[in-house]
């Protein structure tokens, strides 16, 4: 007959380095004492009892100290990290979002157990209201935010507080794992359109034809535009025809532009004419003066 005892056979390394127990937990809300703890809800991490220190340095536990949460009786689980080790003996706090994900009421039993993470790349998140998208800038509330995370799941929906409001955003997807550590990490970090959310209608509107010259135009004589003047009669005495010559010669056409008659040259005016290049002198006196 075959038999196995184990404790012939030496624990494996890589469990006699691990952390495993179970705890009753609460929420925050339910911590004695009169400091306000609200600190704890604003993130990812819970508060154990001092036992659970001791058994932890005695154990070769890595750092930064992780965690994984199991509910058996729902078969749910999620990563936290520690904040603090002054809870009662038997007893850890948790996040209320946090007890919501592993579905366990005031005093239920948890399962904790140390792990190791590898570091976040890239988490992508959804919004579970679009009351989010009134934030300015939602990245950067979610990033200052995550600084009291240790770690996130995929799965997970986390809770963060901006202004006196709570927002809850669902893990949708982490990388390289889907449980990884956000400690001291370079992740870049995306968005889902938030649940509920739907895209404004877009009508269609037929582009218009430009129109030339819609504007109103000025006169400078300050009279109104569009106003035209009313035409004056006139009166046909008042139409002047010019002054035909009736002296004009054959051969040669007299166009007289002004309506007054140019006063006629004498007989002596013509002889005193000035003939240039005639090639004969002239004198300028009048004929019939004395001789020098």
């Amino acid at each position: 007959m075959f038999s196995f005892n184990m404790f012939d056979h030496p624990i494996p390394r890589a469990f006699q380095n691990r952390f495993s127990t179970q705890y009753r937990c609460y929420s925050v809300s339910m911590l004695a004492g009169p400091n306000d703890r609200s600190d704890v809800e604003k993130g990812g991490k819970i508060i154990m009892p001092p036992s659970a220190l001791d058994q932890l340095s005695r154990l070769n536990i890595t750092y930064p100290m992780l965690f994984k949460l199991t509910n058996k009786n729902s078969d749910r689980m999620t990563h936290c990290g520690v904040l603090e080790f002054v809870a009662d003996e038997g007893i850890c706090y948790l996040p209320h979002w946090m007890m919501q994900n592993l579905l366990l009421e005031e005093g239920g039993l948890v399962q904790v157990e140390s792990v190791n993470l590898m570091v976040a790349t890239y988490s992508k998140f959804q919004p579970q209201s679009p009351d989010f998208l009134d934030i300015t800038n939602p990245k950067a509330v979610l990033e200052n935010a995550l600084r009291n995370f240790a770690c996130l799941t995929t799965g997970d929906v986390i809770a963060i507080n901006y202004n006196e409001k709570i927002y809850e955003l669902r893990v949708m997807e982490t990388k390289p794992d889907k449980a990884v550590s956000i400690i001291e990490c370079d992740m870049n970090v995306d968005f889902d359109a938030p649940l509920g959310y739907k895209e404004p209608e877009r009508r269609y509107k037929a582009p218009e034809e430009p129109t030339a010259f819609t504007g109103s135009g000025n006169r400078l004589d300050g009279k109104k535009k569009g106003i035209e003047p009313s035409p004056v009669p006139i009166d046909p005495s008042d139409i002047k025809r010019g002054i035909p010559n009736y002296e004009y010669k054959v051969g040669r056409i007299t166009f007289i532009r002004n309506s007054r008659p140019q006063p006629r040259k004498t007989t002596e005016d013509e002889d005193s004419e000035f003939i240039a290049f005639s090639g004969e002198g002239q004198s300028l006196r009048k004929k019939g003066g004395r001789k020098p």
